[in-house]
């Protein structure tokens, strides 16, 4: 017999799940690791989010020769058409990081939604919706949205969405199996024997006891968005010119390498400080829950 709660009428099972992931969750962020990425990623954040307030000149105005060396007047020196490195270096990661995010939360959210339902569902929907997803795995995820970029032409939506839709299918493999289990455990058949609508059972009790690897998804999937969209603006399918971004910057400057770098290298260590980060914290959260569930 099943024994539930006064106050919800839910099995006490049902609420310590989501209550451990957090705990969880909480153990992972005072790790060395973990900290570091945090640290990391505030660096990254504040020179995001504070760093137009101080740029010295405009991202796209020409202050100089080309590819001047540094000094008082240029701190990081000027790229190939002259203009400020570090000015554009310090209005350069904004575009990035919305991409990045909206990416991330769009196919983690479309991934964990598919899980979720396949997972619950069963039978020919999971075969359905599954397979769909194989269909979409076989395709590299740059190839894919260069594909469609090239069919639609490029806008900074666009490119993160499409970022986001190719990382759902390995989303949705990961969180499928994780909320098979779930499914099967005792709080979510009292519910279905309730005749709880599948929403609600799937938001109040698949998903907080699948918080764990949602969390690492979410970080691993952050992490593979700055890469690909960073990637796609060196290519020249991102953000375009002469907006000042990060990926764009590497791709602008490459021929001046040998003779300044810095135009080159300094978007490239703010790009891996970024992705750094976020792969720290992913990493610790993920052993954080191997090691929790190793001693159960």
């Amino acid at each position: 017999m099943v024994t539930t709660n006064r106050t919800t009428g839910l099995p006490p099972s049902a609420q310590e799940g989501g209550e451990g992931d957090l705990s969880l969750l909480g153990r992972a962020a005072r790790t060395g690791q973990a900290r570091l990425g945090i640290a990391l990623l505030t660096m990254v954040g504040l020179v995001v989010v504070f760093g137009h307030f101080f740029a010295p000149h405009a991202p796209d105005a020409i202050a100089g020769r080309p590819l001047e060396g540094p000094g008082s007047r240029f701190p990081l020196g000027t790229d190939v058409l002259g203009r400020d490195v570090l000015s554009r270096l310090l209005h350069g990661g904004l575009s990035l990081s919305w991409m990045a995010v909206l990416a991330a939360g769009l196919g983690v959210f479309l991934g964990t939604l598919v899980g979720l339902t396949a997972a619950y569902r069963g039978g020919a929907v999971d075969t359905l919706l599954m397979r769909a997803m194989d269909v979409l795995l076989s395709f590299p995820e740059i190839i894919f949205v260069l594909v469609f970029v090239a069919m639609l032409g490029r806008s900074t939506l666009l490119t993160a969405v499409l970022v986001g839709v190719a990382f759902a299918p390995g989303v949705s493999r990961v969180m499928r199996g994780a909320a098979l289990p779930v499914i099967g455990s005792e709080y979510v058949l009292w519910a279905k024997a309730n005749g709880l609508p599948a929403r609600h059972i799937l938001v109040r009790e698949v998903l907080p006891g699948v918080t764990s690897p949602l969390m690492v998804e979410a970080g691993m999937r952050l992490v593979w968005a700055v890469a690909a969209i960073a990637s796609l603006s060196y290519l020249g399918f991102g953000i375009a010119p002469p907006a000042a971004d990060w990926g764009l910057m590497v791709g602008e400057n490459q021929d001046g390498l040998a003779v300044a770098p810095l135009p080159v290298l300094a978007p490239i260590a703010l790009i891996l400080m970024m992705a750094l980060g976020g792969n720290l914290i992913a990493e610790s959260v993920a052993r954080t829950v191997g090691r929790t569930e190793g001693r159960r």
